[in-house]
C-alpha cells in the first residue's frame, strides 16, 4: 500500500510528500498522530520542497558567475563603500520602487561584488533577476536582430525584477546595439530595477555611445529614479582572490 501511495504521489509530481511519506507514517504510528496532523505535515513538506526548488531555479536562472553575498563583502577593506547604505539597500525597497542603482568606480573596487550581493538577496526573497556582462547583453541584443527574435528577448528582459549589467565600460558597439540598449532601458523605465556597474562616470557615457541626443534621453530615464554609488577606495584584488571585486 505504501509503495502504491508513493508511486501515486510521484505521478502527481508531489515529490516532497513522496520523499518523506515513509518517515511521516512511521512517526504517526509511533506518536499516535491524527489523520489531519499527518496530512498537514505532508503538505508542509511539499510546500517547503517547492519553495526550495523555486529558489534553486531562480538562482540558476540568475546566471551569477560567482557565489558572492553581501555578508562576505570586505567592508573593512573598502573605505569607499558605506556598509550602512548597502545593507539598507538589501531591504530591497529600491526594487519595490523600481529604482535603479549605478555603481561607478575603478576596476577592483568591489562594484561587481556589491551588485551580485544585491541580486542574490533579491533572488532569495522571491524576485526574479539576471546577471549579464554588458558586452554579452549587447551582443545578444544584436544577434536577436538577425533572427527577428528581438521582441521576444525584450519581453523576457523587461520582466526581470532586477537586471544586473556588469562592466559597462569601453565596449565595442555599433549603432544597432546602441539603439537596442536604449530601447531596453526605456522598456524597463519606472517599471523594473536595473543595476549597472561601470568604470565610466556619466559624462564619459557620451564617448561610449557616441550619440548625444540618445545619451541625454538615456541618462534622463536612468537617473530619474536612481541611486548612484561612487566608490573611490583602493582595489580589493589580490592573488587567488576569493572575495568580491570589480
Amino acid at each position: 500500500m505504501q509503495t502504491r501511495i508513493v508511486d501515486l504521489l510521484r505521478t502527481l509530481k508531489l515529490t516532497g510528500m513522496s520523499q518523506v511519506l515513509e518517515r511521516e507514517l512511521a512517526l504517526a504510528e509511533r506518536e499516535g498522530l491524527s489523520a489531519a496532523q499527518v496530512i498537514e505535515r505532508l503538505v508542509l513538506e511539499e510546500f517547503h520542497y517547492r519553495q526550495e526548488r523555486s529558489l534553486l531555479y531562480r538562482v540558476e536562472q540568475g546566471r551569477m558567475p560567482w557565489p558572492w553575498m553581501l555578508q562576505s563583502f570586505p567592508f573593512d577593506q573598502q573605505p569607499g563603500v558605506s556598509k550602512s547604505q548597502i545593507m539598507g539597500l538589501a531591504s530591497l525597497a529600491f526594487v519595490d520602487r523600481a529604482d535603479n542603482i549605478v555603481f561607478i568606480g575603478d576596476p577592483g573596487t568591489g562594484k561587481t561584488g556589491l551588485a551580485i550581493g544585491l541580486l542574490r538577496q533579491a533572488l532569495l526573497s522571491g524576485r526574479r533577476g539576471r546577471f549579464y556582462k554588458a558586452q554579452d547583453l549587447l551582443d545578444e541584443l544584436y544577434a536577436s536582430l538577425a533572427d527577428r527574435s528581438t521582441p521576444k528577448l525584450f519581453k523576457r528582459l523587461a520582466k526581470y525584477d532586477i537586471l544586473l549589467i556588469d562592466e559597462l565600460g569601453y565596449l565595442t558597439l555599433n549603432s544597432e546595439q546602441v539603439n537596442a540598449f536604449f530601447k531596453l532601458m526605456d522598456e524597463r523605465y519606472s517599471r523594473k530595477s536595473t543595476i549597472i556597474t561601470t568604470n565610466l562616470d556619466y559624462p564619459q557615457w557620451y564617448d561610449l555611445f557616441k550619440r548625444k541626443p540618445l545619451v541625454d534621453a538615456l541618462l534622463d530615464r536612468l537617473k530619474h529614479h536612481c541611486i548612484t554609488i561612487r566608490i573611490s577606495g583602493p582595489s580589493l584584488r589580490a592573488p587567488d582572490e576569493t572575495e568580491p571585486t570589480d
